[in-house]
């Protein structure tokens, strides 16, 4: 019986074609950045000065939008999308299912006389109104109330998404409810930007620093796997999970560590200037690329920007990506871990304030009064990471991320801070009023003339923390690589901008009190490391040590999203979203209720799936296999032959079709009770159910496929989806 899948791995690597017409790429990046952009300066060039200027004015210092010149921008904005050969325009949101969402309606109206016009007016760019009834709500809406309104976000640039027959003008907005409860991810994390400017703004003044506008500002680098199409279409499994459910590990993955930085092949390296080239056309800043650790997998990442494009810009990066593969016959992979027993993928989050005048107000100074900016605005890090260590665990959380975390380079799901040599020991030094020596940063010499000294960084790097401070910025390295950075960014904004709000009204109590400001800072600084040092972490984040280390300081362990989640909408984080106007005790139920509900569907489908496919594929193939051996052992006896190899085989594969029926009847009742009728219950049902029998499934499907001969596989297996390019 033939049961092979019938595809040539050498063709489907040798054998692709360029999906639709190669486009020239010009090398002259500077000609082409942001040309896609619908830019303050196309709007310079475009309005009235006074338009302008009130225009700008809504965009650099969040002055509301004056109504009275909706229409003269629209009219603006119209006229440069259709010279970019746009025919329609969409309302781009970000609802809570961690992708974008657009509704495209057409510039063109009929007119009077039977022909047509092309028409877009004021209350079209500032307001939308999709269908808001089949987007996720977590209980804010019923699924028959329908209304939702998106509604411009003027500190996002518009910008121009080009398909093979023409564009679309894409308008970043905010997506809300008939009722006003955000129904998206960027609403809260506009409100938390501005937070964090009120609050900063407050504390600036303290240190004589005069600033107008403070924002976070971002960095996002985005992992990703690249297998060749052919397998990935016969692979039902990473079609509808986007992560193999089978597989058996390979004799080698990772383990020679020659795929890191290696040299990137042809046709990855022709996909990547594709996608780096339409991504610089929508000013999307692109910096590095480069192979990961894993076998297949690959890094991309844009230079700093505010916290608010970065988000929007990181949505356009993925579906970028994901749209360019295809024109080279590979599918790209987002999901956190599409692959056991190599490295996951995440989507690391460094994380700065800096003002309106470009002052980082983490980058440590040349001055002493640099030097007290920096230390205080580290504090207030180290103290909303210790207090909310909670949330940051939480905002990451998910069914793919709860794979990667604490899995080879990823870090564990113990929230701490990597501070470095240097700086503990500053903070060790101000905690105590005691001077001892620092570690220099220095030169590091490498033992040859040739080879010039290189400037030593302050602090070595961890990679095994969650957050870790690299130089000038915090880097959040939990935050998975297929979900959305704006819930993320929206706490790391809020709990920041909280302790910022403390630590000012604090050292104003006691200036107040008659301190002068430099004693009365090292008091403060003095007590805010004393109390929250326990967070502080710059060791093996692996280890068994600091598990058993961890629970001595008090620190949190949430090993997966079901023991986070619930945490969520606790009193203590209603207070914190109220309290700086980010989220509403309801919006935070409601994004509960919605991660509840997603990872209970994750769980659902890959359990789903992982039955179907061990029944109709697996179980049966090695039943073949097995038909064809008994033929065999039935002929040898014939002719008074004994064959221990065909024989044992036949045991073997015997006893492990058993383990897997019976491991299938077990999925197959847990997959039948979704234990109970509330989201809760039954999220914690298949956590608790359906995810073990899962595992033992697999555990005797990859036993199985070790045994089954290569030509009788009915999928592609890891030697081939990981190194095939």
């Amino acid at each position: 019986m033939q049961l092979s899948a019938n595809y040539d791995v050498l063709a489907a690597v040798n054998n692709w074609k360029l999906h639709g017409s190669p486009e020239s790429i010009p090398t002259d990046i500077t000609r082409i950045f942001a040309e896609d952009v619908l830019t303050m300066d196309v709007f310079r060039n475009k309005l009235s000065k006074p338009v302008f200027k009130s225009l700008l004015s809504t965009v650099e210092q969040a002055v509301p939008l004056d109504r009275s010149i909706a229409d003269i921008v629209a009219l603006a904005m119209k006229e440069w999308a259709l010279e970019k050969g746009a025919t329609h325009y969409t309302h781009w949101f970000q609802p809570l299912t961690g992708s974008t969402a657009e509704k495209h309606e057409s510039f063109v109206s009929p007119d009077s006389s039977g022909g047509a016009i092309t028409e877009f007016s004021g209350k079209e760019l500032i307001q939308g109104e999709p269908d808001a009834s089949s987007f996720p709500s977590g209980g804010l809406r019923a699924t028959f109330e329908a209304r939702g309104y998106t509604a411009w976000d003027p500190t996002s640039p518009a910008f121009i998404m080009r398909h093979s027959n023409g564009a679309t003008l894409c308008i970043p907005t905010a997506f809300a409810s008939w009722t006003g409860d955000a129904l998206d991810e960027k609403t809260p994390l506009l409100r938390s930007i501005e937070a964090l400017n009120r609050a900063t703004l407050q504390a600036l003044p303290l240190f004589g620093i005069q600033a107008k506008k403070v924002h976070s500002s971002v960095g996002l680098e985005q992992e990703y796997f690249l297998i060749d199409e052919e397998f990935f279409y016969r692979r039902p499994d990473l079609m509808l999970c986007g992560r193999t459910l089978f597989g058996a590990k390979p004799p080698r993955g990772q383990e020679l560590e020659d795929h890191y930085f290696g040299s990137i092949p042809e046709r990855v390296l022709s996909f990547m200037a594709d996608a780096e080239y339409q991504l610089y056309r929508l000013g999307v800043p692109v910096k590095t690329r480069h192979n990961e650790v894993a076998p297949g997998q690959y890094e991309i990442a844009p230079l700093y920007e505010h916290s608010n494009i970065a988000a929007d810009h990181q949505q356009l990066l993925m579906q970028i990506l994901k749209n360019t593969a295809r024109r080279y016959g590979l599918v790209c992979i987002m999901h956190e871990k599409p692959f056991a027993g190599v490295n996951g993928s995440g989507k690391h989050t460094n994380w700065s304030l800096s003002t309106d005048t470009g002052m980082n107000l983490l980058d440590p100074g040349d001055t002493p009064q640099e030097n007290m900016i920096f230390l205080f605005f580290c504090s207030a890090v180290l103290k909303a990471v210790d207090q909310y260590q909670a949330l940051l665990r939480i905002c990451v959380s998910s069914a793919a991320n709860d794979h990667r975390l604490g899995a080879n380079e990823a870090p564990p799901a113990i929230i701490s801070i990597f501070l470095g040599d240097q700086l503990s020991s500053i903070l060790e030094q101000i905690e105590t009023g005691i001077a001892n020596t620092t570690p220099e940063a220095g030169l590091l010499g490498l033992g040859s003339p040739v080879l010039p000294h290189l400037a030593r960084h302050a602090g070595d790097r961890n990679r095994t923390s969650p957050f870790a401070f690299t130089g000038n910025k915090f880097e959040f390295r939990a935050v998975g690589s297929s979900q959305s950075s704006s819930f993320p960014i929206t706490v790391l904004n809020t709990i920041i901008a909280d302790a910022i709000m403390e630590l000012t009204a604090e050292l104003d109590g006691k200036i107040e009190q008659g301190k002068d400001f430099s004693s009365a800072l090292l008091e403060l600084l003095s007590d805010i490391i004393a109390k929250h040092k326990r967070i502080v972490f710059n060791g093996d984040g692996y280890s068994d040590e600091w598990k058993e280390e961890a629970e001595r300081r008090g620190l949190l362990n949430l090993p997966d999203t079901m023991n986070a989640i619930p945490l969520l909408d606790s009193a203590y984080h209603i207070a914190l979203f109220e309290k700086h106007h980010v989220l509403s005790k309801r919006e935070l139920d409601a994004r509960a209720e919605v991660m509840f509900d997603h990872y209970f569907k994750t769980i659902n489908i890959e359990g789903e799936t992982t039955e179907w496919i061990a029944s109709t594929m697996i179980l049966p193939g090695a039943m073949s296999v097995l038909k064809e051996q008994s033929a065999l052992a039935i002929s040898l006896k014939e002719l008074s032959i004994h064959s221990n190899a065909v024989l044992t085989g036949i045991k073997d594969l015997t006893a492990l079709c058993d383990e897997l029926h019976d491991a299938l009847t077990v999925l197959h009742t847990a997959n039948a009770e979704l234990g109970g009728e509330s989201i809760h219950e039954k999220a914690h049902h298949v956590h608790r159910h359906v995810i073990p029998a899962m595992n033992t499934v697999r555990t005797c499907s990859d036993k199985i496929e070790r045994l089954l001969p290569d030509a009788l596989r009915v999928m592609p297996n890891y030697r081939e989806m990981l190194f095939v390019k």
